[in-house]
């Protein structure tokens, strides 16, 4: 799937991922391929995503929010 975690600033991630776990408002939930589709509100946290080889990334933010469809999470941060 695709993954993209952009700021205000800049773009901070732009690729293929094999899993997501994104602070959601209601508890940290994990994404992965073939996920529903869904709008959610994030806490301040980490989102930490796999790539397809394998290395594990997180970004550190203060909040935002995800919409994930059609094997494309796009997340919005602050």
């Amino acid at each position: 799937m695709t993954l993209e975690i952009i700021s205000p600033d800049e773009i901070l991630f732009k690729g293929e991922a094999e899993s997501v776990t994104l602070p959601g408002q209601l508890g940290r939930f994990t994404v992965l391929r073939n996920h529903a589709s869904l709008i959610s509100a994030l806490n301040p946290g980490d989102i930490l995503f796999r790539t397809p080889d394998g290395h594990e990334k997180s970004v550190t933010v203060k909040g935002g929010i995800v919409d994930v469809d059609n094997n494309v999470v796009a997340v919005c941060v602050y």
